[in-house]
């Protein structure tokens, strides 16, 4: 059974969300204090973290932080009101997921649901490899089929951002928060023209798939990275 790690200052909410979720295979042990969470993290045994902004001692995304900097276990964190810059902030410090409140139970199992089936424990500069695709982070170069293929750099990290996590669909919003450090101009339709040309550059490579008012994912079976 999945144990997942609650983050939260409400001492009312850990029993009955455990109780909630152990219908669906999960376990859920609360800590209300952020020291104590990370505590409970480091000495191990957790599968997932739902973590909370609204924190005593430090707020959420310092603790996101922390997590980050020592374990890749996936995160949920819950946002007040769902602000747009809580979002933003959470998934640009590395939480996986987020969920505003209040939230629906059966919602939040979903999500669990999800981030669990993610792979994990890809080192950043690991060579990526999927079926007739190879991208190098550290060198930056793609090989279709074995043939290389030039990419602009924006093309580059839009690949490598999709092909972190394939399968998972990326809105246009996604996709301009991550990628808008990399160049200045890129722009929500501008999104979909560097699909476009990403797309014909790995011809015949059906690799990138749209889903209709969802957004892109990387379409290909991954293979054991090098």
């Amino acid at each position: 059974m999945p144990r997942i790690l609650l983050i939260d200052d409400d001492a009312q909410l850990g029993e009955p969300l455990d109780a909630y979720c152990r219908r669906f295979g999960f376990e859920v042990t609360q800590a209300t204090r952020p020291s104590e969470g990370l505590a409970r993290l480091r000495a191990g045994g957790f599968d997932a973290v739902i973590l909370d902004v609204m924190l005593p001692e430090q707020d959420g995304f310092a603790v996101c932080r922390t997590i980050r900097a020592e374990s890749d276990v996936p995160v949920v964190m819950l946002t007040a009101r769902g602000e747009v810059t809580d979002r933003v902030v959470g998934l640009e410090l590395g939480a996986d997921d987020y969920l505003p409140k209040p939230f629906e139970p059966r919602e939040l199992v979903a999500r669990l649901a999800t981030v669990l089936r993610r792979p994990r424990s890809v080192p950043a500069d690991a060579r990526l490899r999927f079926d007739g695709l190879a991208i190098d982070p550290v060198a930056r170069s793609v090989e279709r089929e074995g043939t290389p293929v030039e990419l602009t750099g924006t093309e580059f990290e839009l690949l490598l951002l999709l092909a972190r996590e394939p399968g998972r669909v990326f809105t246009r919003d996604d996709i301009l928060n991550r990628l808008r450090g990399h160049d200045a101009e890129l722009y929500t339709r501008a999104v979909d023209i560097v699909v476009s040309r990403l797309r014909r550059k790995l011809e015949p490579l059906a690799a990138i798939k749209t889903l209709r008012n969802a957004g892109y994912a990387l379409s290909l079976r991954p293979l054991p990275h090098a």
